[in-house]
């Protein structure tokens, strides 16, 4: 069985997303040998093993005791008992023949069926860890300590960087074989992640001692099924009076955050992104107005996302998660505020663009449409907004017109319920990322809108 398969079933059988990190510190010994760390870690691995996804031992602390800590790492994997998954926290990673040593080493000589491997060496480095599709590999990504954004959060082909780790271990995932590591420390991150990665499995270290809220982990980074995340816990059980209660302890709260969470206070899923909208000034209240010359008490300008690299990758992950599932060969963003936000879908989602031009050249190539296409091609449309809907079909019928197919438009705020029925009548379906009521009532629960702002906000959408 495969190191997920068998992750899968462990987490299913005892209801635990729960990983035990077995992290002998030198100040936890009663004595500075090898032995202490192997008996301090066997007698975590027995109070804590019924509340246990899987143990994570960390490499340094037994290395650090030289060929004898080798030694008892290699005990310690073995006295785990059968059925619950070993990960070796050793964050390798080197040249591809250094990597295929590294990667003999944890998997056949210590006997780990997954390891932390650093992947910013590239694919060749990686690859050696990758053989064996028995094996899991947790790709390091949006690390939890504090300096983890110096370069993790450096913009790269419009993302961040972690972002762009997160589609290579997506291509990468060829044996199924590939997670990723994410702080819980950086929930609206760990979000992104996961939107940018939904089937991918997702180690979040960082509750306990450094501080991570649990529960916000398991909402940022649960897959729809359930699964699909992994949190480690290391001093805060060790350390604990009793390791077996505080593994027990913290089980509990993870399952708790999820399971109670539908029936207590349903989540919003994209608490962030709301919080970006109105920090940057993309959504604003007041007395405003419209083209149309009416008087609106709310305006949305979502072109300000563009300002911050880091609110437009959040953006653009939300789209990418609600795109999976459609059946499109191409992107189509139309001018003019959708084109950045295009081309940061098309950089995080691995999709060509193409955009249909609001004025056509009377020189030059004379295309009404951008970009490579055929015709035939199915082409999803993303826009920033919908109000009726009115304001699209210019650009859709452009790329009709040059023989592409449009049957979904994407757009990140549906301002009013009503703008579906304009697509529906044109054999449109319209697929919304946010909903402007959604919002509303978390800006107003957040205490970012008072109640009188979103009364009045509220019965102008309905009036309209």
């Amino acid at each position: 069985m495969s190191f997920f398969a068998q992750l899968e079933a462990r987490c299913r059988q005892i209801d635990s997303l729960l990983c035990v990190g077995l992290d002998p510190h030198p100040d936890d010994l009663p004595a500075p040998s090898a032995a202490a760390a192997r008996d301090f870690c066997l007698r975590l691995i027995e109070a804590t093993a019924p509340y246990a996804a899987a143990f994570k031992p960390n490499s340094a602390f037994f290395e650090a005791f030289g060929p004898e800590g080798i030694q008892a790492l290699k005990d310690v994997i073995a006295a785990v008992p059968a059925g619950i998954p070993v990960l070796l926290d050793a964050k390798r990673g080197d040249i591809g023949s250094t990597s295929a040593a590294y990667a003999r080493a944890a998997f056949g000589e210590l006997g780990a069926g997954a390891l932390t491997v650093n992947p910013y060496l590239g694919h060749d480095a990686v690859a050696p860890f990758l053989e064996d599709p028995a094996k899991g590999v947790f790709l390091l990504c949006k690390t939890s300590n504090p300096g983890a954004g110096d370069l993790q959060d450096l913009e790269a082909g419009g993302a961040p960087l972690y972002l762009q780790v997160a589609r290579l271990a997506r291509e990468w995932n060829q044996g199924g074989n590939v997670g990723l590591v994410v702080g819980a420390t950086y929930p609206a991150e760990l979000a992104a992640v996961r939107a940018a990665a939904p089937e991918l499995w997702i180690l979040a270290p960082g509750v306990g001692a450094q501080g991570a809220d649990p529960g916000a982990a398991v909402l940022a980074g649960l897959r729809t099924d359930g699964l699909g995340l992994l949190v480690p816990a290391s001093r805060a059980i060790s350390q604990a009076a009793s390791p077996a209660a505080a593994a027990a302890e913290l089980q509990a709260a993870l399952n708790a955050a999820w399971q109670g969470q539908p029936a207590a206070a349903p989540r919003f899923d994209h608490a962030q992104l709301a919080d970006d909208l109105l920090r940057l000034g993309c959504v604003q209240f007041g007395e405003f107005k419209l083209k149309s010359g009416q008087l609106s008490p709310i305006y949305l300008d979502l072109r300000r996302l563009v300002g911050d690299p880091a609110a437009l990758a959040r953006a653009a992950a939300a789209y990418v998660a609600r795109l999976r599932g459609l059946r499109f060969d191409r992107l189509a963003a139309l001018p003019y505020a959708a084109l950045p936000i295009g081309a940061a879908i098309a950089v995080q989602g691995g999709w060509s663009l193409v955009y249909p031009r609001k004025e056509v050249k009377d020189y030059g190539t004379r295309s009404a449409v951008e970009g490579p296409y055929e015709a035939g091609e199915t082409v999803v449309v993303i826009d920033d907004l919908v109000t009726t809907g009115e304001s699209k079909f210019e650009g859709i019928e452009k790329l009709q017109a040059a023989g592409l197919k449009v049957r979904d438009i994407v757009v990140l705020v549906d301002r009013q319920a009503k703008g579906q029925d304009a697509f529906s009548g044109r054999g449109l379906t319209l697929h919304s990322v946010l909903h402007l009521p959604d919002l509303l009532a978390y800006w107003r629960d957040s205490g970012a809108l008072s109640a009188a702002q979103y009364q009045e906000t509220i019965a102008y959408l309905q009036a309209g």
